[in-house]
């Protein structure tokens, strides 16, 4: 017999029994399923943590303190005061460098009418705008002689707009910051992101009116750097280092008292962790398809036994060994393969659903879909040999004497 004929004659046995051909592609059906939504849900995450790391800045390299030692004791990463807003100054005249922001953040409660919320506050300058690529929505973003005089103005984040119950109307009403009036020029355009490096839950202020308001000193928490081209990050953050060092009074030899944290390695880490997790949670859900392919050889081990008198009777009438192997092979390809069609599915349904509500949209690859439909051939290949091989070895006097 052709093939055709073998896959027509196994879809005609699969009619004759759909509750048993449907129950036994239930196994296929979950694992490939579970595979094309799982892939896709750590596709989906690797790309919106790397939109929110993208969101960040272009090009951005980030300045932090060293830690702190007091009494013996070493404290965190960034808990020294080492960083000043003269530092801030010396880091924008190195060739290469596009934009510089000193950053120094707060958490205080924030009051608008009936509405009151928690949230950071950031002192920043003029070009923290830039250095982040912050879109303003309605109003303006912080200028130059505005920064210089340290006014009581704030750019409110989407999020901290949204949570003080303020629109487009907003801009030019005044809102109560620790205790202290500030006016909103302006309101963040919403990137979408969300937990630590949510940038739409903040309100940026002067830089000078934090100091003056709620922390004082001369250092800075951080230093946002916006390098001019990707291809002069290297360089710039040498610069930077060796910059710093030398107004720190440390020779080269010297351990930094600060960090140069570079976006481009964040992204490459996240990518590494979230790639090793889209494996893992791969290989688990293909756990479910080795399952269904027991299945699958269960119930054509079955098949034989109940169509050994039919086996008998073929072979009898002049159908070879191979015949019989071909025929049962088919029936369990045909049975993993539609499996994986409908488990394929139901893979994307759950993923455009996951992908609406965690926000990432419709994430998937076309590569998961093809190894997922071979990987289903596969298990219709391995777990269908031994029950195939079985009814193509039945002796045909044996087989017509089975009752």
């Amino acid at each position: 017999m052709s093939p055709l004929d073998l896959i027509r004659l196994a879809l005609a046995r699969l009619r004759s029994s759909r509750l048993r051909a449907a129950l036994t592609m239930l196994g296929v059906i979950i694992g490939v399923g579970s595979v094309v939504a799982l892939v896709a849900v750590g596709q989906g995450a690797t790309k919106g943590i790397t939109a929110q790391l993208e969101g960040l800045g272009t090009n951005l390299l980030t300045v932090n303190p060293g830690s702190s030692t007091s009494f013996g004791t070493r404290g965190a990463a960034g808990s020294a005061t080492t960083l000043t807003i003269d530092d801030a100054t010396a880091l924008a005249a190195i060739p290469g460098v596009a934009a510089v922001a000193p950053e120094l953040t707060t958490q205080k409660l924030v009051i608008a009418g009936k509405e009151n919320t928690t949230t950071s506050i950031v002192g920043t300058s003029a070009q923290y705008g830039t250095v982040h690529n912050q879109t303003i929505w309605q109003g303006s973003f912080l200028t130059q002689p505005v920064t210089d005089l340290g006014l009581r103005v704030a750019v409110l984040g989407a999020t901290t707009a949204s949570d003080l119950g303020l629109g487009a109307d907003a801009v030019g009403t005044d809102i109560s910051i620790g205790g202290i009036p500030f006016r909103v020029i302006g309101i963040l355009q919403s990137k979408g992101g969300s937990g630590p490096l949510n940038q739409d839950d903040q309100i940026i202020v002067p830089l000078e009116a934090v100091k003056s308001n709620f922390v004082s000193g001369d250092s800075v928490r951080s230093i946002g750097v916006s390098v001019a081209t990707a291809d002069q990050m290297d360089l710039v953050k040498a610069e930077i280092t060796t910059g710093l060092k030398s107004r720190h009074g440390l020779g080269a030899a010297d351990a930094a008292d600060f960090t140069v944290f570079d976006q481009a390695q964040l992204l490459t880490t996240v990518n590494s962790i979230t790639g090793l997790l889209t494996v893992l949670l791969a290989g688990i859900a293909s756990i479910s398809l080795i399952v269904g392919g027991i299945g699958i050889m269960n119930i054509m081990l079955v098949s034989v036994r109940e169509r050994t008198r039919e086996i008998g009777i073929r072979k009898a009438i002049g159908a070879k060994s191979r015949d019989i192997l071909f025929q049962f092979l088919i029936e369990a390809l045909v049975l993993s393969v539609l499996g994986g069609f409908i488990g394929i599915l139901v893979g994307l349904g759950a993923t455009a659903a996951i992908g609406a509500i965690a926000g990432w949209g419709f994430v998937f690859s076309p590569a998961t879909l093809v190894v997922a439909l071979l990987f289903s051939l596969a298990v219709g290949v391995i777990f269908g040999v031994w029950p195939a091989r079985q009814a193509a070895r039945l002796d045909p006097i044996a087989a017509l004497r089975y009752e």
